[in-house]
């Protein structure tokens, strides 16, 4: 079986988010004033791992992500991402206010 081309999966602004995703988490990590060394350390990934994380690979793991965001004391940022559903709410008032009509 050929392996699929992650890249072309997305698209273009769905890779721009995962982009800007990576580079949020690269940022993160020199604020800390961690290395990559000491997040491979703490991960227990190898270099290449973590450079695709900070590069917003699509073809990473993200269970990888958020092992990343563990370490840099940010995996409850993970757990806010979906709850925030604004569209979601949205639909949901359109429903409520139908209702008492």
């Amino acid at each position: 079986m050929a392996k699929r081309d992650l890249h072309n999966v997305l698209f273009p602004k769905q890779r721009r988010i995962l982009t800007h995703f990576g580079e949020d988490l690269l940022l993160a990590m020199k604020r800390r004033g961690f290395t990559k060394k000491l997040l491979c350390e703490r991960t227990g990934f190898d270099h290449k791992t973590v450079n695709k994380v900070f590069a917003g690979d699509p073809g990473v793991a993200i269970g990888t992500y958020l092992k990343v965001m563990a370490v840099l004391g940010m995996e409850s940022n993970f757990a806010e991402m979906a709850a925030h559903d604004e569209v979601g709410i949205k639909l949901q008032n359109i429903k409520l206010l139908e209702g008492s009509r």
